[in-house]
């Protein structure tokens, strides 16, 4: 069973930085391709970033491209997003999830970003 745990959100100004953090616990996370979506309230869960099983292909969705970046870490099990250039448009909960033959697995619990002046 895997288990999914994002960290680092918070209350920032616009044009602040955060880097939110997935770590995974149990599972085969190697194998995976890891993911970050969000929510905004009211609004439905939206794609944010997604990296490779090795790491070495990456997507984003257009309004991130250039400010945030995902990477990964297989030895630690952990997956992270770094954001850039913060803007109130950006505030949701954020959420990892993970692929397994294709198939979305589960999700953590989020951790909210609220940018704001």
């Amino acid at each position: 069973q895997v288990q999914l745990v994002e960290s680092g959100g918070g209350s920032v100004q616009p044009g602040d930085s955060l880097t939110l953090s997935c770590a995974c616990i149990g599972g085969m996370f190697k194998a995976y391709a890891m993911a970050w979506f969000r929510a905004a309230p009211g609004q439905e869960r939206e794609f944010v970033s997604g990296i490779s099983w090795s790491g070495d292909k990456s997507q984003y969705r257009d309004s991130v491209k250039g400010r945030f970046t995902i990477s990964r870490d297989n030895d630690k099990k952990m997956v992270y997003l770094q954001m850039n250039n913060l803007k109130p448009e950006d505030t949701a909960t954020y959420f990892c999830t993970y692929y397994t033959n294709g198939d979305m697995g589960s999700w953590g619990q989020g951790t909210q970003v609220t940018v704001s002046s």
